[in-house]
């Protein structure tokens, strides 16, 4: 017999089960509440609710902790790039190395933008921030890109997601060089993921960016750090346009509107700043931790 918990409504007890999640945490089960006792929860600010059952990531801030599909943290970031996470997260395990080309390889053909989307970057102001560029420019990506609007099947789900990772990546740096008023910069089909990203950033017209290691493996670094955070503010976004029946591409781009604001991952332009003033006054982190 499973376990359960017992609410008492006006005198009458009702029974609500217990469930454990994968990491041994335990949650009351409050889905028929509504139905059994006419009463529906309070949580303000969404801290005490469990959206899902999920097995895909597991994050405990305060102990340090955080598992991409069971994995630790630590072994992804010293064995694996990005593009080997992305897979892991999304379908399940890590690619072999038939699974990895062919992913990589529907990156490739799937990086470039239509020639007509380009024309959508001169529309928006030079001082338009990056971030409403890059969620009405995902919004836009279905109508040129994506012959089924509801996915079916696996390989149509697999290309969608290779898409959907190469062409935001193509958008983002596009959207910062309409944002600094530069020409925007072709991808290359013969880098990787994090060095194609810093290319098409850096890439003006008569100069090349040539990528180090460092600025590549440090990029490629923190895509796996943050490639996912359990049931976020943008994660949760996303699954609550995509209950709509809203299509892959209008979720993400909702999730990315979410992900603008600076509680969320907006805090990231805050470090900017902080690591832009520590070079700028030549100040020692240590110095700059004795501040703080």
């Amino acid at each position: 017999m499973s376990d359960t918990v017992t609410l008492i409504v006006d005198g009458i007890p009702h029974e609500l089960p217990l469930v454990t999640g994968t990491e041994g945490e335990r949650a009351v089960d409050i889905s028929r509440l509504r139905s059994t006792t006419g009463l529906i929860t309070l949580d303000d600010a969404y801290s005490n609710t469990g959206s899902c059952s999920s097995a895909i990531t597991f994050i405990d801030g305060e102990r340090g902790i955080l598992r991409y599909r069971g994995v630790p943290i630590e072994d992804l970031a010293a064995r694996s790039s990005f593009i080997e996470v992305a897979e892991l997260l999304i379908f399940g395990d890590l690619p072999d190395d038939d699974e990895r080309d062919e992913f990589r390889q529907l990156l490739t053909e799937n990086s470039a933008l239509h020639r007509d989307m380009r024309k959508h970057f001169d529309g928006f102001p030079v001082d338009a921030h990056p971030m409403a560029i890059l969620s009405a420019m995902i919004n836009a990506i279905q109508a040129y890109d994506l012959p089924e609007i509801h996915i079916t099947g696996e390989a149509g789900f697999r290309r969608a997601a290779a898409l959907l990772l190469a062409k935001t990546r193509t958008i983002a740096a596009a959207s910062y060089k309409s944002h600094i008023g530069q020409p925007i910069a072709y991808p290359r089909y013969d880098l990787p993921y994090a060095e194609n990203f810093l290319h098409m950033m850096f890439t003006v017209p008569y100069r090349d960016y040539e990528v180090t290691p460092e600025a590549a493996h440090a990029l490629n670094m923190f895509f796996v750090l943050h490639a996912d955070h359990e049931q976020n503010c943008s994660t949760s976004t996303v699954r609550m346009v995509a209950s709509s029946g809203a299509n892959l591409f209008t979720a993400v781009s909702a999730g990315v509107t979410a992900l603008w604001g600076p509680l969320h991952g907006g805090a990231n332009m805050g470090v900017i700043e902080m690591l832009e003033q520590i070079r700028n006054e030549g100040m020692s982190v240590g110095s700059y931790l004795a501040k703080a």
